[in-house]
């Protein structure tokens, strides 16, 4: 695996943490947009709490089929992944695009379910839950590094079971969530993450390190990249694939602590939150991003369903 970089214009010290971000155009990257609406919230937690779980989720049958017809770029990149990086025959492939579809949709009303008062119907445990308590008990703040499998965003209502004093940071990158974001402020119950939102002008680095300095906990995903001018580059599921440096290069940077979090559907009404604290070289960043692929391997043979990476993440176009 090696750092990659686009030719720079005059350009002679050493890339530093801010550099990984700077908006110039790499690979194949997330286009920074994820389909739904403000309405369609609205409708799905109405629905959740007059008519139950179970019609929330009956009614994603329709929805489901319709954007398997309707998002050809979309489909094709799960299939791919179901295929060529999971190994699945070429009619279970498909099969499985529908039920990765489908396991995505009820992660989405699990999420507004929980969030709009309805955690009591569902049961959380924890798979490493003694480290991040060590880590808590260092007060040295913490960097959480995730991915977009499962459904992490529920992973405030673990950290508020371990009944302690602390704020959790998220790193939002997806530009349209600035309206469901309000939704979510105004219409449900209220949060206790912080949103930080990723801009062009790079001033959330900035809102990064500062609340690492505060001590806080800091969450963001390692598997996408938009617009930026660095990307680590290994194998991932037996093919090499592109990945943000920034979360590396800024838990190699920083001191402090590192682990890899993510919370998976595991059943109905279930989730579990798998914790594990990056043991790697102080420094350096490739062995951060080494550890972290492995670590999501491991994830994704224990929940194939849940990759939620629907574009061309391989780069199987180019």
């Amino acid at each position: 695996m090696h750092l990659q970089e686009k030719p720079l214009q005059k350009q002679s010290q050493e890339p530093s943490v801010l550099d990984t971000v700077e908006p110039e155009e790499l690979g194949t990257p997330w286009e920074g947009k994820s389909r739904g609406s403000v309405l369609g919230y609205r409708i799905y937690v109405y629905l959740m709490h007059k008519l139950g779980l179970r019609f929330a989720y009956t009614l994603l049958y329709p929805v489901v089929l319709y954007f398997c017809f309707t998002s050809r770029k979309n489909v094709k990149a799960l299939f791919y992944y179901l295929h060529k990086r999971q190994g699945y025959t070429y009619f279970k492939s498909w099969i499985n695009v529908y039920r990765g579809y489908y396991v995505f949709g009820q992660s989405l009303i699990d999420k507004f379910a929980i969030a709009s008062g309805l955690k009591r119907w569902y049961s959380f445990s924890f798979d490493g839950r003694e480290e991040i308590e060590k880590v808590l008990e260092q007060k040295k703040g913490a960097l959480l590094i995730s991915a977009h499998v499962g459904n992490f965003q529920l992973s405030e209502f673990f950290f508020a079971a371990l009944k302690k004093a602390l704020t959790v940071n998220l790193i939002v990158t997806d530009r349209e969530k600035r309206e469901i974001k309000e939704y979510l402020d105004n219409y449900l119950q209220k949060t206790e993450v912080n949103f930080i939102l990723v801009e062009d002008n790079i001033s959330h680095i900035f809102e990064i390190n500062a609340a690492l300095m505060r001590n806080e906990i800091v969450c963001i995903s390692g598997d996408r990249f938009m617009n930026i001018s660095k990307c680590l580059e290994g194998d991932f599921l037996g093919k090499k694939a592109l990945f943000p440096a920034g979360p590396f290069l800024l838990g190699a940077k920083l001191n402090v602590p590192v682990l890899f979090v993510y919370v998976m559907r595991g059943g109905y009404k279930k989730y579990n939150l798998y914790a594990k604290k990056a043991a790697f070289k102080v420094g350096d960043e490739n062995d951060l991003f080494d550890k972290y692929r492995t670590h999501l391997e491991q994830i994704l043979q224990k929940y194939p369903l849940q990759w939620f990476n629907y574009y061309d993440f391989w780069k199987t176009n180019q």
